[in-house]
């Protein structure tokens, strides 16, 4: 699923173009962002693409639903 994630003022947002839904990301596995999940505010958990830790946003990536944190092949 191609998502965007962007920096604001209150923190790191994704932006779902499919669903037209913009959320902040409300918990991340790694510090760096890339190459773990992020958990944001609809409960909805993605797996973000191993990116170098300077990759600038806004940035428009690959990534994968999971219905329940743990399973990257589920939605």
């Amino acid at each position: 699923m191609k998502v965007m994630i962007r920096s604001t003022d209150a923190g790191l947002s994704v932006y779902l173009p499919k669903k037209d839904l913009e959320a902040p990301i409300i918990k991340v596995e790694n510090d760096d962002l890339w190459g773990g999940t992020v958990r944001f505010r609809t409960a909805w958990t993605l797996i973000l693409p191993d990116l170098p830790r300077d990759t600038r946003r806004p940035i428009s990536v690959e990534a994968k639903k999971t219905s329940d944190g743990t399973d990257p092949d589920a939605g």
